[in-house]
């Protein structure tokens, strides 16, 4: 209990504070967080109760699920259906429902693996076809595509106008940055023709093996980690190059992602099993910790107050305390655990 001038009355948790001031400032919407979490062994979506950590439901997918991603309201989830590049296979989950809604052939894109949801469409890259899609659920069409002509394009970010997308190329060793631009008519153009909307690709070369990533908040700067050299390299995005690499001893890195206030870089390692944890100032280790016997997909708790990552052959995924740095838990999501996402539903 606390003591104001007001009189007396409990503390309560941030969380119900601020429920409590979204309501009396916007009558009351209520909010809804699921932690999805995919298994590659059992085929399945499983839905995650973010407080106790206890999965609430499995949902049957595809036979080769990697990554997963929830729309922006929360309502539908998608997983990539990916085969080594070989499948063809967007998989559209109801999570109002919680039940399969549709499965989405993506040819002749190949190999959908990475994606994320922007603007109220699923982009996606397709490692099979050096491509990358965006899907359309109002249309229930694939309405675009772009190659990169790079080998292995496997992650994929896109900036929230969706006028920059950045991936990682695996086997060529490459980050590419593709951004929409508008062309201007040429002299030799017809009378009253109009600009027209074109990609232009800027390869910027980093190390091999380059796969998992992740942009700072501000923009200004994209890490990714090599799996066969354990380098972290670091591209400055406003000049589209190289800034500087990082010896950082990650060998058979998966995974980089961020903390939410962009201070810390995580690294997931399938070889090793080991989570390095990197200050993004410095550029300097802070803490290498041994998770399991191989680790894979991480997600950041939108508070800040936790990470999940996803230890693929130990059939588990870990719980991380932010402030602590330690494991405080493990939650049982099926065997093969990789993708994760949080879907937020309003």
């Amino acid at each position: 209990m606390k003591r104001s001038k007001y009189g007396v009355f409990p503390l309560l948790p941030i969380h119900v504070l601020m429920l409590t001031f979204i309501c009396s400032t916007t009558n009351c919407v209520a909010q809804t967080e699921s932690l999805l979490a995919l298994s590659k062994t059992d085929h399945t979506l499983a839905i995650v109760d973010p407080v106790t950590l206890k999965v609430s439901v499995r949902i049957p997918v595809g036979q080769d699920p990697h990554e997963v991603i929830a729309s922006s309201d929360g309502k539908t989830a998608y997983v990539t259906i990916y085969g080594g590049g070989s499948l063809h296979e967007l998989n559209v989950i109801d999570l109002v429902g919680k039940r399969p809604l549709t499965n989405v052939d993506t040819r002749p894109l190949f190999g959908p693996h990475g994606l994320t949801f922007v603007n109220g469409k699923a982009w996606f890259t397709a490692e099979g076809s050096k491509a990358v899609g965006r899907y359309d659920p109002a249309t229930g069409k694939v309405d675009w595509s772009m190659g990169t002509g790079q080998d292995r394009t496997h992650m994929i970010y896109v900036t929230g106008d969706g006028k920059k997308i950045y991936t990682t190329n695996v086997s060529s060793g490459t980050v590419s940055i593709l951004e929409d631009t508008l062309i201007l008519p040429g002299k030799f153009a017809p009378p009253n023709a109009k600009p027209r909307e074109d990609w232009v690709q800027t390869v910027v070369p980093t190390a091999a093996g380059s796969e998992g990533f992740d942009v700072l908040p501000d923009g200004s700067e994209l890490w990714t980690a090599s799996s066969q050299d354990g380098t972290i390299s670091i591209v400055d995005l406003q000049a589209k190059q190289l800034r500087t690499k990082i010896d950082a001893k990650v060998l058979g890195a998966n995974r980089l992602v961020f903390t939410t206030d962009g201070k810390l870089a995580f690294i997931s390692s399938l070889q090793s099993g080991d989570l390095t944890i990197y200050d993004a100032r410095s550029r300097k280790e802070v803490k290498r910790l041994k998770i399991g016997h191989g680790a894979a997909g991480i997600l950041m708790d939108p508070d800040g107050s936790r990470a999940f990552v996803a230890c693929t052959p130990d059939n588990y995924v870990v719980v991380i305390d932010m402030k602590t740095l330690e494991v405080t838990g493990h939650i049982d999501v099926g065997g093969g655990p990789d993708g994760l996402a949080w879907a937020v539903r309003h």
